[in-house]
C-alpha cells in the first residue's frame, strides 16, 4: 500500500489499485482517539480488505495500524470505557476446530485499549450492523434470522435443514423480493439489543441469556440502520408501512424499550417516510429526515424534525433549501450538525437548536462521517473533493465557510496528473448549469485535449466528491479532458433544479448537458474535433439518449445503463419509485414514450460500448442485453463487456482493471484513431 498518492499512480492501473481507501470514522467518548477503516489490496489481490487505523485527532502523531486480520474490518464504534467494536468475518482463534468449526461469517469484535481483539457474538446469520448506547454501554445488534424460527439455535437447525434438503427456494408475500445485489429472505434482519453493558472486559454474548430480540416477527427489510438512545433505555427503527398497490410504502418509525416491553409507533403522517434517525444527548427523543415522497409533479424532498419520545414531532430549518440528510446532534445539544449537496460540494451544516439559524460550517469538499468532540467544540469528518479522496479532517465547531485542517492518514495527494476547474453557462430557462473540469497537464491552445463527457447517475444526486469507481485523473494521465456537469435532476441547485427535469429525463437534463459541453469545446485548450460521451445507471441511461439525439460524439460508453423503460419498470428492485415519477399508467405510458431511448434506436450512428453486470438489480442485466442487440440489428458498430460477478458497480480489483483497460482502448480507437487492442485477460 502507497502512503502518498502521486500523479504517477493514476498512469498505470495495478499503482491505482494499490492506493489506500478510507472510509467510516469513530470518535472514542474522551475525544482522544480518532479511528477509521483504510481498505488495502488484500493479500491474493482479488479484492480490497480494510483494517482499522488510529488517527491523531490533534494532528500531531501518525496514523498508526491498529488491526491486521486475515479478513476485513470494519463499522468501528467504541464502548464508554474506551474498547472499540468492529464486525470482521476473520477466523476466532480459540474457537473450535474441524467439522465444529464456526462458519466465515460477520462476528462482532472488540479491541481493548491495550492487548487483542477478541470475539464477542458470531449468529448464525451475521452480524449485519450494530450501534452502542453512549453512556449505557450496551449494545444493539442487527443479525439476520429466518422468517419462520426464533433467533438463536432454531433459526441454525433450520438453515442447516434447508442446506441439508438442496433448498434454495424462497416464497415471498411482500415486495421488494431483492435489493441492489441480493435477493431478500427467507433470512430477514432482527434487532437486538444487550441485557448488559458491553465492555473491555466483557465475556462472549450468549444469544439465549444476553440478548433481547426486539423483533421477533419480522418479516421485511429493514429501511435504515436502528438507534439505541444514550441511556440504553430505547430503540428506535424504520417499519416499511404499506400504502396501494400503485404508492407502494412509506417508512415511519418505532420507538421500543430495550427490555422489549413497549414497542409502538413513534412518528407515521400520510404521504412522508422518515428516515436517519438520531437520539438527542438526553434521550428524550429523536432528530430525524422526514421525506415528502414524491409525486408524478414533484421529486422527494428532505426536511430535518425533532421528534419526543412521547411522538411530538417538531420542524428545524423550514426554509433550508436544500435536501439535509445524516443529521448529528451535538453531545451538549445545542446544535445538529448534516450535511447535503451544494453547487458540487458536499457541506457540513450546523443548525443552532436554540435560534434556528444553519450556518455553513465548510467552505468547499464533500463531507460524510461526522463527528463531535465531547466538550461540543470541535467537528471531526471525512473530506473528499475531485483533487482528493477521503481523508479525515478538523473543524472548529463555531466557524463558517471553514477550511477543514487535514489529520495525518494514509492516501494524502502529493500530486495530480492535471488541475480541475469549475464552468458553467446560463440555459434558456434562466437556470445556471455548472459542471467540473479536468484539464490534463499540457493541455493547451497549441495542443487542445479531446473530451470526455461524465454523466452522473442517481439521477438525484451530483458530481460533489472523489469517485474510485469513477475517477476522471485516470483520464487525465491518458491526456483526456473530463467534463463532470451537474444537469437538471441534480442535487445541491434547489428544488427547482431537480424538478426541471423530474418525469422528463430526456428533456432539460438532455438540452443542459449539451449546452455545458458547447461551453467546454470552446476552450483552446479542448479538441472539439475529438469528443466522448460516456455515464453509468442514469448516466447510462443520459449516453443512451445522448446517442438517439446526435452524431457529435466520436464515441458513447454506457454502463448499467436504461434503455427499455417500460421493462425496466417493474423488474427493477425498486419498482415504486419508478412508477411515482412517472404516474398513472395512462399518464406513465406517454412519459415513456417520450423518455425511452429504445424507440429511437434506428437513430444512433455512434460507436457504443455496453457494459453491465449480471448481479445488477437496480438495472437488471436484461437493459444490457437488449441495448446490446438492438444496436447490433441496426449495424450499430457496438461492443459488450460483461461481467457476470459483479453488481450495478464493478468491485473487485480485477474486474475494475479490465473496465478500464476496454474504456481506454474503446475510446483509443474512436476518438484518438488508433487500432483496437483487446485488453490482455479478456
Amino acid at each position: 500500500m502507497t502512503d502518498k498518492i502521486t500523479e504517477a499512480g493514476f498512469g498505470d492501473l495495478t499503482s491505482y489499485a494499490e492506493m489506500p481507501r478510507l472510509t467510516s470514522l469513530a470518535l472514542s467518548p474522551d475525544g482522544t482517539r480518532l479511528v477509521t477503516v483504510v481498505a488495502a489490496l488484500s493479500p491474493d489481490r482479488k479484492t480490497w480488505q480494510g483494517a482499522l487505523w488510529e488517527v491523531d485527532p490533534a494532528g500531531e502523531r501518525p496514523a498508526r495500524r491498529l488491526t491486521r486480520g486475515a479478513k476485513a474490518e470494519g463499522s468501528p464504534a467504541f464502548t464508554p470505557d474506551g474498547g472499540l467494536l468492529f464486525v470482521s468475518s476473520r477466523p476466532d482463534p480459540e474457537a473450535a476446530t474441524g467439522k465444529d468449526k464456526p462458519k466465515d461469517r460477520a462476528a462482532l469484535w472488540l479491541l481493548p485499549p491495550a492487548g487483542e481483539a477478541r470475539e464477542l457474538f458470531r449468529p448464525s446469520g451475521g452480524v449485519a450492523g450494530f450501534a452502542v448506547a453512549r453512556d449505557a454501554g450496551t449494545v444493539l445488534l442487527v443479525a439476520h434470522t429466518h422468517s419462520t424460527a426464533a433467533f438463536g439455535e432454531a433459526d441454525e437447525e433450520l438453515r442447516k435443514a434447508r442446506e441439508d434438503a438442496g433448498v434454495t427456494a424462497i416464497l415471498h408475500e411482500s415486495y421488494p423480493i431483492r435489493y441492489w445485489d441480493a435477493d431478500l429472505g427467507p433470512r430477514y434482519p432482527r434487532v437486538l439489543a444487550t441485557t448488559r453493558p458491553v465492555d473491555v472486559d466483557a465475556p462472549r454474548l450468549d444469544a439465549a441469556a444476553d440478548l433481547v430480540d426486539l423483533t421477533p416477527n419480522a418479516t421485511a427489510r429493514l429501511d435504515d440502520s436502528p438507534v439505541i438512545s444514550p441511556d440504553g433505555r430505547w430503540v428506535v427503527r424504520t417499519e416499511s408501512v404499506a400504502v396501494s398497490a400503485s404508492y407502494g410504502s412509506r417508512v415511519r418509525l418505532r420507538l421500543v424499550a430495550a427490555d422489549g416491553s413497549t414497542d409502538r409507533v413513534l412518528a407515521d403522517l400520510e404521504g412522508h417516510s422518515f428516515l436517519q434517525p438520531v437520539f438527542l444527548p438526553d434521550s428524550s427523543g429523536v432528530v430525524a429526515v422526514r421525506a415528502l415522497d414524491s409525486t408524478p409533479d414533484s421529486p422527494w424532498r428532505n426536511t430535518l424534525v425533532r421528534i419526543s419520545v412521547d411522538g411530538e414531532v417538531t420542524e428545524l430549518a423550514p426554509g433550508f433549501p436544500e435536501e439535509p440528510e445524516h443529521p448529528v446532534v451535538s453531545p451538549d445539544g445545542a446544535a445538529v450538525y448534516f450535511t447535503s449537496s451544494h453547487r458540487g460540494h458536499q457541506p457540513v451544516w450546523r443548525l443552532d437548536l436554540a435560534s434556528g439559524e444553519v450556518v455553513k460550517l465548510t467552505a468547499t469538499g464533500a463531507y460524510t462521517d461526522v463527528r463531535v468532540s465531547p466538550d461540543s467544540s470541535t467537528v471531526y469528518a471525512l473530506r473528499s473533493a475531485w483533487d482528493h479522496p477521503p481523508q479525515p479532517v478538523r473543524l472548529s465547531a463555531a466557524g463558517a465557510d471553514q477550511d477543514a485542517v487535514p489529520l495525518p492518514a494514509p492516501g494524502a495527494v502529493e500530486s495530480l496528473p492535471g488541475t480541475l476547474t469549475e464552468i458553467d453557462t446560463v440555459v434558456e430557462d434562466g437556470r445556471t448549469v455548472r459542471a467540473w473540469l479536468v484539464l490534463p497537464r499540457g493541455a493547451s491552445a497549441d495542443q487542445p485535449a479531446p473530451l470526455l463527457l461524465w454523466v452522473h447517475g442517481g439521477p438525484v444526486m451530483s458530481w460533489s466528491g472523489w469517485s474510485w469507481r469513477w475517477n476522471p485523473w485516470l483520464m487525465a494521465a491518458r491526456g483526456y479532458a473530463v467534463l463532470l456537469p451537474d444537469p437538471a435532476l441534480s442535487t445541491g441547485y434547489g428544488h427547482d433544479f431537480v424538478r426541471a427535469g423530474w418525469g422528463s429525463w430526456g428533456a432539460k437534463p438532455y438540452t443542459d448537458l449539451m449546452a455545458i459541453t458547447d461551453v467546454a469545446v470552446r476552450r483552446e485548450d479542448v479538441d472539439d474535433s475529438r469528443t466522448a460521451a460516456m455515464g453509468g445507471s442514469f448516466g447510462g441511461y443520459m449516453a443512451n439518449w445522448i446517442a438517439t439525439r446526435t452524431d457529435r460524439f466520436k464515441a458513447i460508453v454506457t454502463h448499467a445503463s436504461l434503455w427499455h423503460l417500460d421493462a425496466f419498470t417493474g423488474t427493477t428492485d425498486d419498482s415504486y419509485y419508478w412508477i411515482r415519477e412517472m404516474g398513472d399508467p395512462l399518464r406513465q405510458q406517454e412519459r415513456l414514450a417520450a423518455n425511452s431511448p429504445h424507440l429511437r434506436v434506428a437513430d444512433i450512428k455512434t460507436p457504443m460500448l455496453v457494459i453491465h453486470g449480471d448481479k445488477d438489480y437496480r438495472v437488471p442485466i436484461g437493459e444490457g442485453q437488449r441495448l446490446y442487440f438492438d444496436l447490433l440489428r441496426h449495424g450499430v458498430p457496438a461492443k459488450f463487456l460483461y461481467f457476470p460477478s459483479e453488481n450495478h458497480w464493478i468491485l473487485t480489483p480485477g474486474n475494475s482493471k479490465v473496465w478500464y483497460e476496454t474504456v481506454f482502448a474503446f475510446l483509443a480507437e474512436h476518438v484518438l484513431g488508433e487500432p483496437w487492442r483487446r485488453p490482455e485477460l479478456l
